[in-house]
């Protein structure tokens, strides 16, 4: 997600600085470098030698005669970002009136003056974070183009996003928004069809690959709806469903006004009519399998001009046979392209596909969050 990114990491004195390493890891991680940058507040709480060592660079403690804040932040500096996290009331006021009295606070008004994207992620009390001064400074800053990560309001504290979050807030920032403006709704994962009231129908889906597409849809700009058996993810409004009719129902009413629908949920081809009372067990059963109504298919006939892509697992373990279902899915339903795979990938957190045109299929072999990104770019391509 961040390969090739550098990320002038700018640690002011919140006492969730103490959180830097292990936030330090997790961006080099995704591929990108990183240097560090404190203010004296933030060497009371973490020692410039443990930021070092998880950065594995030296760290910016004063600016010296080798003007640090331009080799870093300037027109032709080194950053492709700089990180503000945590950023403390203090240091988002400063920015804000361009006031530079630390390492941190020069750096980032050479990063405004220089073009260079900036990433804030705040870490406070929360009547500090409800200050109206504090407010309006988040917004002024906001209205330069700089991107907020917005803190988890807990325990009487605006505590400072977790890792997965400002990492995307990161990738947002140095990706092209090829999908800016666009509403895109994404399904993930398995559903689950009520045998009785403990027993269900599902499959291996582990959802991998559709919260992959929803995150690399956000960070390529698109407002994103998840609907998915899951919860709340930091990256895309999310639908809770568990049935195949819930399914289809959330997508309908989420399709209104998109421009696109990714349908990577593993969604049952079959339902049963559910038993009020748990079946006994030790006896024979027969279960009356009715066939499900296909999603994509009821989208496409609500929204004939949407962009819809969709994905096929196969277990035949033949390419040909597999392009073939896929292209027959394609027509059928008037799809963009189709992903298709071997079934045996379930679960797995690496995978292989096709990308199916009614001319190509391409094939590609990586992570599923790669998969994301390129089913990301795909449709970017489909939307233009």
């Amino acid at each position: 997600m961040l390969e090739g990114v550098n990320v002038a990491l700018g640690v002011s004195g919140s006492i969730a600085a103490v959180k830097v390493v292990e936030l330090a890891h997790e961006l080099r991680r995704r591929g990108a470098s990183v240097r560090g940058v404190m203010t004296e507040s933030a060497q009371g709480i973490v020692h410039p030698w443990a930021v070092e060592f998880a950065t594995d660079d030296d760290v910016v403690t004063e600016l010296t005669g080798r003007v640090e804040h331009v080799e870093l932040c300037g027109r032709e500096g080194w950053a492709d970002v700089l990180l503000l996290a945590p950023a403390t009331a203090n240091t988002v006021g400063k920015i804000a009136a361009a006031v530079d009295d630390t390492p941190v606070t020069t750096c980032a008004t050479t990063a405004l003056g220089a073009g260079v994207p900036v990433v804030v992620a705040p870490a406070m009390h929360e009547p500090m974070y409800d200050h109206p001064g504090v407010l309006q400074a988040i917004g002024r800053v906001e209205s330069w183009g700089v991107e907020f990560v917005d803190p988890r309001i807990e325990e009487g504290k605006a505590k400072i996003a977790a890792e997965e979050a400002i990492v995307t807030g990161v990738a947002r920032a140095t990706t092209e928004q090829s999908l800016d403006g666009k509403d895109v709704v994404v399904t993930s994962g398995a559903t689950s069809e009520p045998i009785d009231p403990v027993r269900i129908l599902t499959n291996r889906a582990s959802g991998r690959t559709g919260r992959a597409v929803a995150r690399a849809c956000a960070v390529r700009g698109a407002d994103v709806t998840l609907v998915h058996d899951g919860g709340d993810v930091h990256y895309a409004e999310t639908v809770s469903v568990e049935t195949s009719a819930e399914m289809l129902d959330a997508v309908l009413d989420a399709s209104e006004g998109a421009d696109a629908l990714v349908s990577a949920a593993a969604i049952s081809d079959y339902t049963v009519e559910a038993s009020e009372e748990k079946l006994r067990s030790g006896e024979p059963r027969t279960l009356e399998l009715e066939p499900t109504p296909k999603l994509i298919d009821a989208v496409r006939e609500e929204h004939p001009e949407m962009a819809i892509v969709g994905f096929k697992a196969e277990t035949s373990g033949d390419d040909e046979s597999m392009v073939e279902a896929a292209r027959r899915t394609a027509d059928r339903a008037g799809l963009s392209f189709v992903v298709a795979n071997d079934a045996g990938v379930m679960g797995k957190e690496e995978t292989r596909t096709l990308f199916v045109r009614p001319d190509s299929a391409t094939e590609f072999v990586g992570s599923k969050d790669e998969l994301g990104a390129r089913v990301a770019e795909e449709l970017a391509g489909e939307l233009v």
